[in-house]
Order: structure tokens, then C-alpha cells, then sequence
């Protein structure tokens, strides 16, 4: 178990808002804020019958996600068919966030604890599709505070709301809910199924609006109004952190959740 290091996560933190495309300080934040209950949680699907099923079916999730010949073969309006639309307009690969986990350059085991591992890590960016949340700088809080509902840890509760505390600093004087928005995003995590214990290709297969439904997604309102309350403002709601991270594909995805 990897030790806890508060001061350590902290560092990390600050180093991520200066870039939060820089992810390999997200997987920092977690190695030093350790979840206690996370081995129950590991045992919990890796020793029930679904969680061997699963582990026969979907050994390893980047191959399948990363397949975008065959999940563009899926429905039209199915989750596989959002996913890669998301993944191809932000430049994202499963593979891509493999990557930046190993940089850590922890030793892996082919054991039951790191195929649940690697399974919550390689469903991240399929949380972004189901919830609706972009990743702009509120919307990546959204999902980490979405994720603790699923998975309670200290580091998405560092990174989410601290970093939701951070846009409230740099958009002083908005009127945008963004406490509001993440403690949305927060309650939607805990009503919701856990992802990581779910058949991945079967919801991928699933039409996107059915679902949320199924998973007791609703429409992130708090959320959407941030934006449109700082787009009257003036606000960028893509360049909060002064990244230039705004484009005009961001602006159809919002359009596309709507």
C-alpha cells in the first residue's frame, strides 16, 4: 500500500493547475492520498462471479476502447459512437493515458488488484460521454468529484473541489454556481451504478440518452448554466486557467450534450 503523503499531493496539485493537461500529477495526487477501503472495493467485483466474467470477457479495456473501426460499427446514436467522436475531436487515446500511468514507473503484477486498477483508470474518459461533463477546467472536476461518488478517495476529493475552489478564484465576481455544478456532479456519482463493475462493450453498444437513464444520469444543469451565465460575462468557460485550451469543437460538443 503506497504510503500517505499529503504535502506530497498537495505539490502535486498546485503543479497540475499550472497544466492540467500534464495528468501524470493526477496519478501522483492518488499514489499519495491512498484510499483504506479501496482493497474492499477490489474484492467486491474481482471476486464475484460478474467481476470473473468480466475479467474473461474484457481483459484489458485500451485494445477495445482504442478500436475505433469497430466501435464506429455500433448504432448510431450509441455511447461507442459518442465516445469516439470525443476522443477523435480531443486528440485522446486510451493508449495515450496508459502512458501517463506509467510514468509513475510502478512495477505491475498480473493479478486481481491490477486489472481493477487499470479498468478505473482506462474508464475516465468514458465517464465524460455518460455524464456530459467536457473537459474544460469545471467539467474534469465534475468527473473527479462524479468518481469519488463512485469510488470515495481523498485525492478526488483534493483535486475537485480544491480545483473548483481555484475557478471560483479565477472567475471573482461571476455569478456561475460552481459549488453547485460539482456537488451536482457529486450526488450523480453516488446515485450512479459503479462504472468499473459494468460490461463496458455492452453500454458502449447502448444508445447514449438510454444509458443515462439506466445509470440515473441526469442532465448536468448546474453545470450547463455555468457556462452560459460566463459566456454573458464574457468568460471563456474553455480558458479559465489561461491555457488556450478554447476551439471551436468544444463549442459543438456543448451544442451536441444540449
Amino acid at each position: 500500500m503506497p504510503q500517505y503523503r499529503p504535502l506530497k499531493a498537495l505539490h502535486h496539485f498546485r503543479e497540475l493547475l499550472k497544466d492540467k493537461e500534464e495528468t501524470s500529477h493526477v496519478f501522483r495526487i492518488f499514489e499519495s492520498l491512498p484510499s483504506k477501503n479501496y482493497g474492499r472495493r477490489v474484492e467486491q467485483l474481482t471476486l464475484s462471479e460478474e467481476g470473473n466474467r468480466l475479467r474473461q470477457v474484457e481483459p484489458s479495456l485500451p485494445e477495445l476502447l482504442d478500436d475505433h473501426a469497430k466501435l464506429r460499427t455500433f448504432p448510431k446514436n450509441s455511447v461507442a459512437q459518442a465516445y469516439c467522436d470525443f476522443m477523435e475531436r480531443e486528440g485522446l487515446s486510451a493508449a495515450g493515458l496508459v502512458a501517463e500511468a506509467d510514468k509513475l514507473g510502478r512495477p505491475k503484477y498480473n493479478d486481481l488488484w491490477q486489472w481493477y486498477v487499470e479498468r478505473a483508470r482506462d474508464t475516465h474518459d468514458l465517464l465524460h460521454i455518460l455524464t456530459g461533463y467536457g473537459r474544460d477546467a469545471l467539467g474534469e472536476q465534475c468527473v473527479l468529484l462524479f468518481t469519488h461518488g463512485q469510488q470515495p478517495s481523498q485525492g478526488h476529493l483534493l483535486i475537485g473541489y480544491a480545483g473548483a475552489l481555484n475557478i471560483k478564484q479565477k472567475t471573482r465576481g461571476s455569478k456561475a454556481p460552481i459549488m453547485k455544478a460539482v456537488r451536482q456532479a457529486h450526488r450523480t456519482g453516488v446515485a450512479c451504478p459503479a462504472i468499473v463493475g459494468l460490461p463496458i462493450m455492452e453500454l458502449l453498444a447502448t444508445d447514449l440518452e438510454d444509458a443515462r437513464e439506466l445509470l440515473n444520469i441526469p442532465e448536468p444543469h448546474w453545470y450547463r448554466e455555468c457556462h452560459a451565465v460566463w459566456r454573458s460575462e464574457g468568460i471563456d468557460p474553455y480558458d479559465i486557467l489561461g491555457q488556450g485550451k478554447a476551439s471551436e469543437a468544444q463549442d459543438t460538443q456543448e451544442l451536441s450534450n444540449a
